[in-house]
């Protein structure tokens, strides 16, 4: 044993080992968890209920002559944006055009016991908590998506009195700001400190944009340009508009909705998953022994995986959630028989042990990628075309996807080479092999 491949194998077994007992007992008191388990996954409405809201808008006066349709659209817009943001894909969001109001369905949070649903409408926020902040330097070139608040406030919503989008003589469009005097001041002190740096608009916590400052505005009025067509730039006017509006949304009723198909369906799904869990590995390890068994050792750090990250990002899982997640499991295992088909090839052309590992997993790659690629293509295109349980399917999909292919292709390789340094494990029969001989490691 005069490689460090010893210390791969136990290496990889221990990281396996503590992401499977993260998972399940997580880290911290349950009320503010470091790193959340499986008991702090949130569930879909499907599964576990939630609440029903009517929102209605209420205008200050002097607001009259405003488009109440078009309020409304920004304001579903806005607070679909914010749930998506906090991983809750299971949703319904409708305007009632009749009455001029809109109605919100949303899952219970995951520590949620009491079911008090005016306390489950803090998810929602206010209606847009808009806020300018300054941006660092070292973050000059990062895309407005991946900013993230500094902090460090210049204006609030309560100083923007309103925004629009208009088109100059040369054809390009832009976005006119129009403060209230409570920003102006603030607002000049800002521009004159950063000029030539970022000021980002955040609702909330997600960066809707970040304009350069040219020069100190010292007026109530500026100007955001950029690449703009006319729908970005009215999308970015009504965002700042109405996320300057944080009150104007009021809870007018308030009601539980019961779960459709209830724990008991989640208690069926999970059963079923184990089941195939197990089965999956009982074939693995009957029919490819050795491999199998660390086929299956990688397939757990799969399963924690997923759920760690779908507690820990707080996203809901429904039953076509867990649909995923167990399809997932199929797939790591298929990129498994493939790999250790070729690897039994290469072992009854009278290749060596270690030879036969790395050309079987280089032989099978190419298949491998190409499948799973297909795959997160298909879960992308859900998420992005798709709507409540099926979003949330296409993303535990894609994770799932994403980290069987690190499971099957680097866990299990790191595993094997490790393992056939032993004695024990260089024998024909442990690779599926007739006869008992001992294969050549090199």
């Amino acid at each position: 044993m005069n490689d460090n491949r010893t210390f791969k194998i136990f290496a990889v077994i221990l990281v396996i080992t503590a992401i499977c007992v993260l998972a399940f007992t997580g880290i911290g008191p349950a009320d503010s968890r470091i790193i959340k388990s499986v008991n702090d996954i949130r569930t879909g409405i499907d599964i576990r209920g939630g609440i029903s809201a009517i929102l209605e808008p209420v205008y200050p006066n002097g607001s009259e002559g405003r488009d109440i349709k078009q309020d409304l659209e920004s304001s579903r817009s806005i607070i679909e944006d914010r749930l998506d943001a906090q991983g809750i894909y299971d949703k319904s969001i409708n305007i009632d055009a009749t009455n001029n109001r809109l109605i919100i369905d949303i899952p219970w949070a995951a520590n949620e016991t009491e079911y008090d649903p005016r306390k489950a409408l803090d998810d929602l926020g206010s209606t847009g908590a808009l806020t300018f902040q300054e941006v660092n330097d070292e973050d000059f070139f990062t895309e407005p998506e991946y900013l993230v608040p500094t902090g460090r406030i210049v204006l609030t919503g309560e100083d923007v009195q309103t925004a629009s989008s208009f088109q100059d003589q040369n054809g390009q469009y832009m976005v006119h700001l129009k403060l209230k005097p409570s920003g102006v001041e603030a607002f000049s002190r800002a521009t004159a400190e950063n000029i030539g740096k970022k000021i980002a608009i955040f609702i909330d916590d997600i960066c809707i944009s970040a304009p350069r400052v040219d020069t100190q505005i010292t007026s109530s009025e500026a100007t955001i340009t950029g690449s703009f067509t006319f729908e970005s730039a009215k999308a970015l006017a009504d965002k700042i508009r109405f996320g300057a509006l944080p009150t104007k949304l009021e809870p007018v009723k308030v009601d539980s909705i019961s779960a459709q198909l209830g724990q008991g369906a989640l208690e069926v799904a999970i059963r079923a998953g184990i089941v195939a869990f197990i089965l999956v590995c009982l074939f693995m390890i009957l029919y490819y022994r050795l491999p199998g068994l660390i086929s299956c050792i990688a397939l757990s750090g799969l399963l924690a995986l997923q759920i760690l990250t779908l507690a820990n990002f707080d996203i809901s899982v429904t039953l076509p959630g867990i649909g995923g997640i167990i399809l997932t499991i199929g797939m790591s295992i298929d990129a498994n028989v493939v790999i250790f088909e070729r690897i039994k090839e290469e072992l009854k052309e009278g290749k060596s042990l270690r030879a036969s590992i790395d050309s079987g997993f280089k032989r099978a790659f190419v298949a491998i990628l190409d499948s799973n690629v297909t795959t997160i293509v298909t879960a992308v295109v859900l998420y992005v075309l798709g709507s409540g349980p099926v979003r949330g399917f296409g993303v535990t999909l894609f994770f799932g996807t994403l980290f069987s292919f690190f499971s099957a292709v680097i866990a299990s390789k790191m595993m094997l080479q490790g393992v056939i340094v032993f004695d024990f494990a260089r024998n024909k029969w442990l690779f599926g092999l007739n006869g008992g001989k001992k294969i050549e490691e090199v």
